[in-house]
Protein backbone atom coordinates (compact mmCIF):
# COMPACT_ATOMS: atom_id res chain seq x y z
CA UNK A 1 0.00 0.00 0.00
CA UNK A 2 2.95 2.68 0.53
CA UNK A 3 4.10 2.00 -2.76
CA UNK A 4 0.40 2.19 -4.49
CA UNK A 5 0.01 5.59 -2.35
CA UNK A 6 3.82 6.55 -3.25
CA UNK A 7 2.67 6.46 -7.03
CA UNK A 8 0.31 9.54 -6.30
CA UNK A 9 2.06 13.28 -5.49
CA UNK A 10 -1.67 14.61 -3.91
CA UNK A 11 -2.23 11.94 -0.95
CA UNK A 12 1.27 13.72 0.32
CA UNK A 13 -0.50 16.85 0.86
CA UNK A 14 -2.77 18.38 4.05
CA UNK A 15 -6.23 20.28 3.99
CA UNK A 16 -6.78 22.02 6.83
CA UNK A 17 -3.69 20.82 8.20
CA UNK A 18 -4.60 17.54 8.42
CA UNK A 19 -3.27 14.58 6.29
CA UNK A 20 -5.83 14.33 3.45
CA UNK A 21 -8.46 11.11 3.51
CA UNK A 22 -9.77 11.27 0.27
CA UNK A 23 -13.31 9.75 -0.20
CA UNK A 24 -14.38 11.37 -3.43
CA UNK A 25 -13.40 8.68 -5.74
CA UNK A 26 -16.79 8.05 -7.35
CA UNK A 27 -16.47 11.68 -8.40
CA UNK A 28 -13.14 11.45 -9.63
CA UNK A 29 -9.75 9.40 -8.83
CA UNK A 30 -6.18 11.06 -8.60
CA UNK A 31 -3.66 10.47 -10.68
CA UNK A 32 -0.41 8.29 -10.54
CA UNK A 33 2.88 10.13 -11.24
CA UNK A 34 3.14 7.77 -14.56
CA UNK A 35 0.17 10.08 -15.95
CA UNK A 36 1.04 13.35 -14.69
CA UNK A 37 4.79 12.83 -16.07
CA UNK A 38 3.46 11.12 -19.68
CA UNK A 39 1.35 14.33 -19.90
CA UNK A 40 4.33 16.48 -19.50
CA UNK A 41 6.63 14.56 -21.90
CA UNK A 42 4.29 15.23 -24.52
CA UNK A 43 4.05 18.76 -23.58
CA UNK A 44 7.84 19.11 -23.47
CA UNK A 45 8.82 16.75 -25.97
CA UNK A 46 6.61 16.01 -29.08
CA UNK A 47 3.65 18.57 -28.93
CA UNK A 48 1.83 18.45 -32.24
CA UNK A 49 -1.70 18.02 -34.19
CA UNK A 50 -1.77 14.63 -35.17
CA UNK A 51 -2.45 12.58 -38.65
CA UNK A 52 -1.72 16.00 -40.68
CA UNK A 53 1.94 16.16 -40.24
CA UNK A 54 5.00 14.55 -42.31
CA UNK A 55 7.55 16.24 -40.15
CA UNK A 56 8.83 14.55 -36.92
CA UNK A 57 6.65 15.63 -34.01
CA UNK A 58 3.33 15.11 -36.02
CA UNK A 59 4.92 11.32 -36.39
CA UNK A 60 5.21 10.95 -32.98
CA UNK A 61 2.21 12.46 -31.75
CA UNK A 62 0.33 10.48 -33.98
CA UNK A 63 2.05 7.15 -32.90
CA UNK A 64 1.52 7.92 -29.54
CA UNK A 65 -1.90 8.97 -30.38
CA UNK A 66 -3.59 5.83 -31.99
CA UNK A 67 -1.25 3.60 -29.66
CA UNK A 68 -3.83 4.52 -27.08
CA UNK A 69 -6.49 3.29 -29.25
CA UNK A 70 -5.18 0.32 -29.23
CA UNK A 71 -4.41 -0.17 -25.44
CA UNK A 72 -8.48 0.52 -25.05
CA UNK A 73 -9.32 -1.57 -27.77
CA UNK A 74 -7.58 -4.10 -25.49
CA UNK A 75 -8.75 -3.09 -22.62
CA UNK A 76 -12.53 -3.86 -23.68
CA UNK A 77 -12.01 -6.51 -25.59
CA UNK A 78 -13.54 -4.70 -28.60
CA UNK A 79 -13.26 -6.38 -32.21
CA UNK A 80 -12.05 -4.13 -34.06
CA UNK A 81 -9.54 -0.66 -32.96
CA UNK A 82 -12.38 1.60 -35.33
CA UNK A 83 -15.45 0.68 -32.95
CA UNK A 84 -13.12 2.91 -30.33
CA UNK A 85 -13.92 6.59 -30.55
CA UNK A 86 -12.41 9.39 -28.32
CA UNK A 87 -14.63 11.96 -26.51
CA UNK A 88 -14.27 14.38 -23.70
CA UNK A 89 -15.77 12.32 -21.42
CA UNK A 90 -19.04 10.20 -20.64
CA UNK A 91 -21.56 12.70 -20.78
CA UNK A 92 -19.84 13.76 -24.34
CA UNK A 93 -20.10 10.04 -25.99
CA UNK A 94 -23.66 10.07 -24.14
CA UNK A 95 -24.71 13.23 -26.36
CA UNK A 96 -22.89 11.83 -29.37
CA UNK A 97 -25.31 8.72 -29.02
CA UNK A 98 -28.51 10.20 -28.58
CA UNK A 99 -27.77 13.11 -31.44
CA UNK A 100 -26.67 10.06 -33.83
CA UNK A 101 -27.91 6.92 -32.66
CA UNK A 102 -30.82 9.41 -32.39
CA UNK A 103 -30.86 10.31 -36.01
CA UNK A 104 -32.08 6.72 -36.55
CA UNK A 105 -35.25 6.89 -34.86
CA UNK A 106 -38.83 7.93 -35.54
CA UNK A 107 -42.00 9.17 -33.99
CA UNK A 108 -43.51 7.08 -31.66
CA UNK A 109 -39.96 5.34 -30.99
CA UNK A 110 -39.34 5.13 -26.75
CA UNK A 111 -36.34 4.06 -25.60
CA UNK A 112 -35.72 2.52 -22.02
CA UNK A 113 -33.61 4.10 -18.69
CA UNK A 114 -33.56 3.77 -15.13
CA UNK A 115 -34.28 5.36 -12.27
CA UNK A 116 -30.64 5.20 -10.71
CA UNK A 117 -29.63 6.82 -14.41
CA UNK A 118 -26.82 10.46 -13.94
CA UNK A 119 -28.02 12.94 -15.85
CA UNK A 120 -25.57 12.21 -18.53
CA UNK A 121 -27.94 9.56 -19.59
CA UNK A 122 -30.94 11.19 -18.97
CA UNK A 123 -30.99 15.15 -20.39
CA UNK A 124 -29.69 13.65 -23.71
CA UNK A 125 -32.70 11.98 -24.58
CA UNK A 126 -34.94 14.33 -22.90
CA UNK A 127 -33.20 17.02 -25.66
CA UNK A 128 -33.12 14.30 -28.29
CA UNK A 129 -37.47 13.76 -27.56
CA UNK A 130 -37.75 17.89 -28.16
CA UNK A 131 -36.96 17.37 -31.42
CA UNK A 132 -38.41 13.97 -32.21
CA UNK A 133 -41.90 12.98 -30.70
CA UNK A 134 -40.13 9.57 -28.76
CA UNK A 135 -40.84 8.64 -25.68
CA UNK A 136 -38.52 7.82 -22.70
CA UNK A 137 -39.50 5.03 -20.09
CA UNK A 138 -38.42 4.24 -16.64
CA UNK A 139 -37.29 1.42 -15.10
CA UNK A 140 -37.98 0.86 -11.45
CA UNK A 141 -35.62 -0.03 -8.50
CA UNK A 142 -36.13 -2.42 -5.56
CA UNK A 143 -36.12 -0.54 -1.74
CA UNK A 144 -32.22 -1.94 -1.60
CA UNK A 145 -31.13 -0.09 -4.54
CA UNK A 146 -30.96 -3.25 -7.17
CA UNK A 147 -32.68 -3.15 -10.35
CA UNK A 148 -36.30 -4.47 -10.94
CA UNK A 149 -35.39 -6.31 -13.90
CA UNK A 150 -38.73 -7.92 -14.40
CA UNK A 151 -40.33 -4.30 -15.21
CA UNK A 152 -37.82 -3.15 -17.35
CA UNK A 153 -38.12 -6.18 -19.21
CA UNK A 154 -41.74 -5.37 -19.49
CA UNK A 155 -41.53 -2.27 -20.47
CA UNK A 156 -39.84 -3.38 -23.90
CA UNK A 157 -42.00 -4.16 -26.74
CA UNK A 158 -42.12 -3.47 -30.70
CA UNK A 159 -41.18 1.00 -30.34
CA UNK A 160 -37.89 0.03 -28.51
CA UNK A 161 -35.21 1.20 -30.00
CA UNK A 162 -32.89 1.69 -27.43
CA UNK A 163 -32.59 0.35 -24.04
CA UNK A 164 -29.53 2.47 -22.03
CA UNK A 165 -28.53 1.64 -18.66
CA UNK A 166 -25.83 2.04 -16.23
CA UNK A 167 -23.42 -0.57 -15.53
CA UNK A 168 -22.92 0.62 -11.69
CA UNK A 169 -25.06 3.48 -9.99
CA UNK A 170 -22.74 6.73 -9.02
CA UNK A 171 -24.60 6.99 -5.86
CA UNK A 172 -26.04 3.25 -4.78
CA UNK A 173 -23.16 1.58 -5.92
CA UNK A 174 -25.38 -1.58 -7.34
CA UNK A 175 -24.04 -3.24 -10.13
CA UNK A 176 -26.53 -4.33 -12.94
CA UNK A 177 -26.97 -7.64 -14.29
CA UNK A 178 -26.18 -5.34 -17.59
CA UNK A 179 -25.28 -9.08 -19.60
CA UNK A 180 -29.18 -10.68 -18.65
CA UNK A 181 -30.32 -7.28 -19.85
CA UNK A 182 -28.61 -7.08 -23.06
CA UNK A 183 -29.25 -11.02 -23.47
CA UNK A 184 -33.35 -9.68 -23.31
CA UNK A 185 -33.06 -6.89 -25.29
CA UNK A 186 -31.23 -8.35 -27.96
CA UNK A 187 -34.13 -11.30 -27.92
CA UNK A 188 -36.39 -8.40 -29.08
CA UNK A 189 -34.01 -7.23 -31.41
CA UNK A 190 -33.17 -4.21 -29.13
CA UNK A 191 -29.59 -2.63 -28.87
CA UNK A 192 -28.51 -1.72 -25.62
CA UNK A 193 -25.98 1.38 -24.24
CA UNK A 194 -24.34 1.40 -21.20
CA UNK A 195 -22.75 3.63 -19.16
CA UNK A 196 -19.67 2.39 -17.50
CA UNK A 197 -18.50 5.63 -15.95
CA UNK A 198 -18.79 4.18 -12.61
CA UNK A 199 -17.50 0.23 -13.48
CA UNK A 200 -14.57 1.19 -15.61
CA UNK A 201 -12.20 1.17 -12.46
CA UNK A 202 -13.33 -1.05 -10.50
CA UNK A 203 -15.10 -4.39 -12.45
CA UNK A 204 -13.37 -5.81 -15.66
CA UNK A 205 -15.38 -4.79 -18.70
CA UNK A 206 -15.26 -7.21 -21.81
CA UNK A 207 -17.42 -5.40 -24.54
CA UNK A 208 -17.76 -8.74 -26.78
CA UNK A 209 -18.53 -11.47 -23.92
CA UNK A 210 -21.17 -8.22 -22.64
CA UNK A 211 -22.28 -8.29 -26.73
CA UNK A 212 -23.62 -4.18 -25.63
CA UNK A 213 -23.89 -2.56 -28.80
CA UNK A 214 -21.88 0.63 -26.89
CA UNK A 215 -20.15 1.64 -23.77
CA UNK A 216 -19.06 4.60 -22.96
CA UNK A 217 -16.80 6.08 -19.72
CA UNK A 218 -14.46 8.74 -18.59
CA UNK A 219 -11.00 8.64 -18.11
CA UNK A 220 -10.70 10.82 -14.92
CA UNK A 221 -12.97 7.97 -12.68
CA UNK A 222 -9.86 5.39 -13.70
CA UNK A 223 -7.03 7.59 -12.29
CA UNK A 224 -6.61 9.36 -15.86
CA UNK A 225 -7.27 13.25 -16.96
CA UNK A 226 -10.32 15.11 -17.36
CA UNK A 227 -11.48 15.97 -20.66
CA UNK A 228 -11.17 12.45 -22.46
CA UNK A 229 -13.62 9.31 -22.91
CA UNK A 230 -14.64 6.99 -24.87
CA UNK A 231 -17.62 5.33 -27.38
CA UNK A 232 -17.25 1.81 -27.86
CA UNK A 233 -20.07 1.07 -30.70
CA UNK A 234 -20.25 -2.08 -32.85
CA UNK A 235 -19.11 -0.85 -36.03
CA UNK A 236 -22.37 -1.83 -37.72
CA UNK A 237 -24.50 0.75 -35.92
CA UNK A 238 -21.38 3.32 -36.32
CA UNK A 239 -21.79 2.96 -39.85
CA UNK A 240 -25.34 3.92 -40.24
CA UNK A 241 -25.13 7.09 -37.33
CA UNK A 242 -24.89 10.51 -39.33
CA UNK A 243 -21.29 12.39 -37.62
CA UNK A 244 -21.90 14.25 -34.70
CA UNK A 245 -20.02 17.24 -35.50
CA UNK A 246 -18.49 18.60 -38.68
CA UNK A 247 -14.83 20.37 -38.83
CA UNK A 248 -11.31 18.85 -39.76
CA UNK A 249 -10.47 15.20 -39.34
CA UNK A 250 -14.16 13.78 -39.70
CA UNK A 251 -13.79 14.73 -43.51
CA UNK A 252 -13.08 12.66 -45.97
CA UNK A 253 -13.30 15.11 -49.36
CA UNK A 254 -15.18 19.06 -48.72
CA UNK A 255 -16.56 21.19 -51.61
CA UNK A 256 -18.89 23.91 -51.39
CA UNK A 257 -21.52 21.33 -53.31
CA UNK A 258 -21.01 19.02 -50.33
CA UNK A 259 -18.70 16.84 -48.10
CA UNK A 260 -18.27 13.24 -48.14
CA UNK A 261 -17.00 11.99 -44.32
CA UNK A 262 -14.44 9.60 -43.12
CA UNK A 263 -13.98 6.28 -42.57
CA UNK A 264 -14.70 4.93 -39.04
CA UNK A 265 -13.45 5.73 -36.10
CA UNK A 266 -13.03 9.10 -37.49
CA UNK A 267 -16.07 10.06 -38.70
CA UNK A 268 -17.01 11.07 -35.04
CA UNK A 269 -13.78 12.79 -34.51
CA UNK A 270 -14.21 16.20 -35.30
CA UNK A 271 -11.65 18.84 -34.59
CA UNK A 272 -7.90 18.82 -33.05
CA UNK A 273 -8.00 15.90 -30.57
CA UNK A 274 -7.19 16.07 -27.04
CA UNK A 275 -3.60 14.17 -27.62
CA UNK A 276 -1.67 14.60 -24.15
CA UNK A 277 -4.53 13.27 -22.30
CA UNK A 278 -5.35 10.49 -24.26
CA UNK A 279 -1.89 9.40 -23.97
CA UNK A 280 -2.21 9.96 -19.90
CA UNK A 281 -5.64 7.60 -20.49
CA UNK A 282 -2.72 4.88 -22.04
CA UNK A 283 -0.55 5.60 -18.81
CA UNK A 284 -3.76 5.19 -16.68
CA UNK A 285 -4.40 1.61 -18.34
CA UNK A 286 -1.22 0.52 -18.31
CA UNK A 287 -1.39 1.49 -14.62
CA UNK A 288 -4.16 -0.08 -13.68
CA UNK A 289 -3.32 -3.32 -15.84
CA UNK A 290 -1.06 -3.45 -12.69
CA UNK A 291 -3.54 -5.26 -10.62
CA UNK A 292 -6.01 -7.98 -10.83
CA UNK A 293 -9.21 -6.93 -10.72
CA UNK A 294 -9.52 -9.67 -8.36
CA UNK A 295 -7.51 -7.26 -5.87
CA UNK A 296 -9.42 -4.33 -6.45
CA UNK A 297 -12.82 -6.14 -5.92
CA UNK A 298 -11.65 -7.72 -2.72
CA UNK A 299 -10.00 -4.19 -1.53
CA UNK A 300 -12.87 -2.30 -2.11
CA UNK A 301 -15.32 -5.11 -0.51
CA UNK A 302 -13.40 -4.64 2.66
CA UNK A 303 -12.77 -0.61 2.57
CA UNK A 304 -16.73 -1.25 2.23
CA UNK A 305 -17.74 -3.85 4.80
CA UNK A 306 -15.52 -1.66 7.26
CA UNK A 307 -17.42 2.23 6.62
CA UNK A 308 -20.64 0.23 6.89
CA UNK A 309 -19.65 -0.88 10.48
CA UNK A 310 -18.32 2.25 11.37
CA UNK A 311 -21.32 4.08 10.28
CA UNK A 312 -23.89 1.65 11.98
CA UNK A 313 -21.94 2.46 14.88
CA UNK A 314 -22.75 5.28 15.20
CA UNK A 315 -26.70 4.72 15.51
CA UNK A 316 -28.83 7.07 13.21
CA UNK A 317 -27.57 6.64 10.42
CA UNK A 318 -29.68 5.23 7.09
CA UNK A 319 -27.78 3.94 4.14
CA UNK A 320 -29.30 4.03 0.55
CA UNK A 321 -28.27 0.81 -1.69
CA UNK A 322 -27.72 -1.97 0.13
CA UNK A 323 -27.14 -4.59 -2.37
CA UNK A 324 -25.02 -7.10 -1.48
CA UNK A 325 -23.51 -6.99 -5.50
CA UNK A 326 -22.16 -3.58 -5.34
CA UNK A 327 -18.69 -1.71 -6.08
CA UNK A 328 -16.76 0.36 -2.94
CA UNK A 329 -19.65 3.25 -2.94
CA UNK A 330 -21.59 3.84 -0.04
CA UNK A 331 -24.35 6.28 0.40
CA UNK A 332 -25.82 7.46 3.72
CA UNK A 333 -27.36 10.29 6.02
CA UNK A 334 -26.37 11.23 9.83
CA UNK A 335 -30.34 11.32 11.10
CA UNK A 336 -31.37 15.00 11.77
CA UNK A 337 -27.86 16.42 10.15
CA UNK A 338 -27.86 18.03 7.02
CA UNK A 339 -25.33 16.25 4.64
CA UNK A 340 -23.39 19.50 3.85
CA UNK A 341 -23.06 20.55 7.82
CA UNK A 342 -21.42 16.84 7.99
CA UNK A 343 -19.34 17.30 4.93
CA UNK A 344 -17.77 20.88 5.77
CA UNK A 345 -17.15 19.30 9.32
CA UNK A 346 -15.20 16.35 7.38
CA UNK A 347 -13.11 18.41 5.10
CA UNK A 348 -11.63 20.38 8.22
CA UNK A 349 -10.67 17.72 9.71
CA UNK A 350 -8.97 17.03 5.98
CA UNK A 351 -11.69 14.18 4.54
CA UNK A 352 -12.95 14.62 1.56
CA UNK A 353 -16.45 12.99 0.45
CA UNK A 354 -19.25 14.04 -1.53
CA UNK A 355 -22.50 15.71 -0.83
CA UNK A 356 -25.49 16.73 -2.62
CA UNK A 357 -27.73 14.57 -4.87
CA UNK A 358 -24.63 13.35 -7.33
CA UNK A 359 -26.29 14.41 -10.57
CA UNK A 360 -28.58 11.85 -10.03
CA UNK A 361 -31.87 14.16 -8.84
CA UNK A 362 -34.20 11.85 -9.91
CA UNK A 363 -33.47 9.19 -7.69
CA UNK A 364 -33.48 11.36 -5.19
CA UNK A 365 -36.23 12.44 -5.32
CA UNK A 366 -37.50 8.75 -5.80
CA UNK A 367 -35.88 7.89 -2.65
CA UNK A 368 -37.70 10.74 -0.96
CA UNK A 369 -34.67 12.73 0.01
CA UNK A 370 -33.33 16.00 -0.72
CA UNK A 371 -29.24 14.41 -1.28
CA UNK A 372 -26.85 12.48 0.59
CA UNK A 373 -23.22 11.77 1.87
CA UNK A 374 -21.28 9.77 -0.12
CA UNK A 375 -17.47 8.05 0.60
CA UNK A 376 -16.52 5.98 -2.22
CA UNK A 377 -13.04 4.07 -2.51
CA UNK A 378 -9.87 3.58 -5.18
CA UNK A 379 -6.92 1.62 -4.53
CA UNK A 380 -4.91 3.75 -2.62
CA UNK A 381 -7.39 3.88 0.38
CA UNK A 382 -6.21 2.70 3.69
CA UNK A 383 -8.12 0.91 6.52
CA UNK A 384 -6.07 3.23 8.52
CA UNK A 385 -8.15 6.26 6.59
CA UNK A 386 -10.91 4.84 7.84
CA UNK A 387 -10.03 4.70 11.50
CA UNK A 388 -9.72 8.91 11.49
CA UNK A 389 -12.99 8.73 10.05
CA UNK A 390 -14.50 6.95 12.40
CA UNK A 391 -13.26 9.41 15.19
CA UNK A 392 -14.23 11.92 12.62
CA UNK A 393 -17.76 10.75 12.35
CA UNK A 394 -18.30 10.54 16.30
CA UNK A 395 -16.94 13.81 16.46
CA UNK A 396 -19.50 15.00 14.06
CA UNK A 397 -22.15 13.04 16.00
CA UNK A 398 -20.96 14.65 19.15
CA UNK A 399 -21.08 18.38 18.29
CA UNK A 400 -25.07 17.91 16.93
CA UNK A 401 -26.40 16.00 19.96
Amino acid sequence: MEAIRAEFPILSRTVNNKPLIYFDNAASTQKPLSVIEAIDHYYRFQNSNVHRGVHQLANEATIAYEGVRDQVQNFINARSRSEIIFTRGTTESMNLLAHSFGALLHDGDNIILTMMEHHSNIVPWQLLARNKKINIKVANIHKNGELDIDHLISLMDEKTKLVSVTHVSNVLGTINPVKEIIYEAHKRDIPVAIDGAQAIAHIPVNVQALDCDFYVFSGHKMYAPMGIGILYGKEKWLEQMPPYQGGGEMIKNVSFDGTTFNELPYKFEAGTPNVGDAIGLGKAIEFLQGFSFTEIIEHEVAMTKKITDILKDTGDVTFYGTSENKVGVVSFLMNNIHPYDAGTFLDKMGIAIRTGTHCAEPLMKHLGIMGTMRASFSIYNTEEELDTFAVAIQTIKSIFE
